[in-house]
């Protein structure tokens, strides 16, 4: 009896051992699945999984340096940096992305369904929903109190003068960093250097480590030679100019030739500055540096000097000027008239052609080479902007038969709206090519002598008669004032010869014509409705040096 009860209590026992073993080996299974789970993970997946949790963990914040401020030569500001902010997310934390996107919607700039899309992409860290946001709509996103969204300070570029100037400036992207103009040219000096912090998230979101990794460090100001009165005159005169002749563009500069100083670089189309991308590529463009175009009869004044640097002629130098000439296989017409006999000085006031082909072939090949390299041409003038050509300058071992009846009446090369300014710069301030200057550094003037004082006034006595009764260009005269200058008709390169429909007008000149402080270029590109420089460039000169002359206290003479 008591063997049998034995027996019964044991067989519930074994019952609960086997019951147990079999939960143990159970566990054990789990175990191994688990341990062999995390073996692959760690094998094959370890690095993108660390990867993941540091994302959601760990965050690299930027603290945006102060961009230096632009001002011109008065202290006006052009370019700024004001308070903005940045809106970001962390969206493993967003419990209802969709909710939280019809709420945001309105303020970022984005749709719903974008702001969805970023809040629920749990394997991102921490995206960035808006950025450069003002501090109105910055605001109002805080208010909401949505979780896990956050903002935090930043800064945006903004140019109070809009389009003044803006093609000069140049513009900045979503880093606070130049992408064109002087904005990019300096970016060292404007920039400064971003801080930065290694923020460390707990799993609720919150931070509980905050290190600086990178001290911020501010960019520096910048002040510029630009006088933003002059500027904005000059962009008013393009203006009128563009609606009067619908050219492909045009370009002007005013300089004080004696120190190199810009006063005022302007462009048209006007872009504004803070919607750069509104306008096409071509319109955001600098023609003054970097558009090359053949001068045409401006060039004249570079053979002239050089014909006379040499001792080979004088202002009263005559010439047989027939109404063609024929250098190799080409025949080169008289611009105006049938020709005559004229002087070194009629050659330049009627814009002789022939005239000016028999003083480059007096000047012969290579010195013409010489002289055109001595004045600045096929070569960057060095102002401190991106994207300056450096024009096109044939060598003179690569000259064809005909370039002798090309370079001296200014065909064959290609030069810079800038190129030329400096080079007159050079006539005007008695034989001194000057580097431009753009920073107003207070540093001297770094340049060069190229011609003799005595070569310089007789040019500048010479290009007074280009506004005379026999000129090309009375449109360019100003009241009381003797100016000097010269005009360009020049015919664009086409399929191997010039066009007859399409040309670039232009008009550089200086005033007082002796003792000049004040030089004006304008450089029109394609004008419809007329062609000469006389036409269509002179009178824009006029305006503006109308305007400039007694605003900057230049008296008559």
């Amino acid at each position: 009896m008591s063997a049998r009860r034995r027996r019964t209590r044991t067989a519930p026992a074994r019952l609960v051992e086997r019951r147990i073993g079999l939960l143990f080996a159970v566990f054990l299974v789990l175990l191994g699945g688990a341990t062999l789970r995390t073996g692959y993970l760690l094998a094959f997946k370890g690095q993108g999984l660390r990867r993941l949790a540091a994302t959601q963990q760990v965050e690299k914040v930027v603290e945006p340096a102060r961009r230096g401020t632009i001002t011109d030569r008065h202290g006006r500001d052009l370019a700024v940096s004001e308070q903005a902010a940045t809106i970001y997310a962390t969206p493993f934390l967003v419990k209802d992305p969709v909710s939280a996107a019809r709420r945001l919607a309105p303020l970022p700039g984005k749709s719903a369904d974008r702001l969805a899309a970023s809040l629920s992409y749990r394997r991102s860290g921490f995206p960035y929903l808006a950025r450069k946001v003002n501090l109105r709509r910055a605001a109002r996103v805080r208010k909401l109190s949505i979780a896990r969204i956050g903002i935090m300070d930043d800064e945006r570029r903004y140019y109070p003068e809009g389009t003044l100037a803006s093609q000069l400036l140049g513009t900045v992207g979503i880093d606070n960093n130049g992408l064109s103009g002087i904005e990019l040219d300096l970016e060292k000096r404007l920039g400064g250097s971003d801080g930065e912090q290694r923020i460390v998230r707990d799993a609720r979101g919150d931070p509980v480590s905050i290190r600086q990794i990178k001290s911020q460090r501010s960019g520096k100001d910048l002040r510029l030679t630009i006088d933003s009165t002059i500027q904005a005159q000059v962009e008013n005169v393009l203006s009128g100019l563009g609606a009067t002749y619908r050219p492909k563009g045009a370009t002007a500069l005013v300089m004080d030739p004696n120190n190199g100083d810009i006063l005022a670089m302007a462009n048209w189309p006007l872009v504004n500055a803070n919607q750069v991308e509104n306008a096409p590529p071509w319109a955001r463009a600098n023609r003054a540096i970097g558009f090359t175009y053949e001068p045409g009869s401006t060039f004249k004044s570079i053979t002239v000097a050089g014909a006379l640097e040499e001792g080979l002629v004088n202002p009263g130098s005559t010439f047989e000027v027939g109404p063609q000439i024929q250098v190799a296989d080409r025949v080169i017409n008289e611009a105006h008239g049938t020709g005559g006999i004229f002087t070194v000085a009629q050659i330049l006031a009627r814009s002789s052609n022939v005239g000016a082909v028999k003083v480059g072939l007096e000047l012969g090949a290579t010195h013409v080479d010489r002289w055109v390299r001595r004045f600045g041409f096929g070569q960057s003038t060095g102002v401190p902007l991106p994207g300056e050509s450096q024009g096109i300058v044939p060598k003179v071992q690569d000259y064809s038969g005909s370039s002798m009846g090309n370079l001296p009446i200014g065909q064959g090369l290609a030069v810079t709206p800038i190129q030329m300014a400096d080079a007159y710069a050079a006539i005007a301030n008695g034989g001194m090519l000057l580097k431009p200057k753009l920073v107003h550094d207070g540093a001297p003037p770094r340049g060069r002598r190229v011609i003799s004082g005595l070569t310089a006034r007789r040019l500048q006595r010479m290009l007074e008669g280009v506004l005379g009764p026999d000129g090309t260009a009375p449109e360019a005269a100003v009241p009381g004032y003797n100016i000097a200058g010269k005009t360009g008709t020049a015919e664009k390169a086409e399929k191997g010869g010039y066009s007859q429909t399409r040309f670039v007008a232009s008009f550089i000149g200086f005033a007082p014509a002796r003792g000049a402080k004040l030089l004006v270029a304008v450089m029109v590109d394609e004008p419809q409705g007329g062609h000469s420089g006389g036409e269509v460039a002179a009178p824009a000169f006029e305006k503006i040096a109308s305007f400039a002359l007694p605003y900057l206290g230049i008296a008559p003479k």
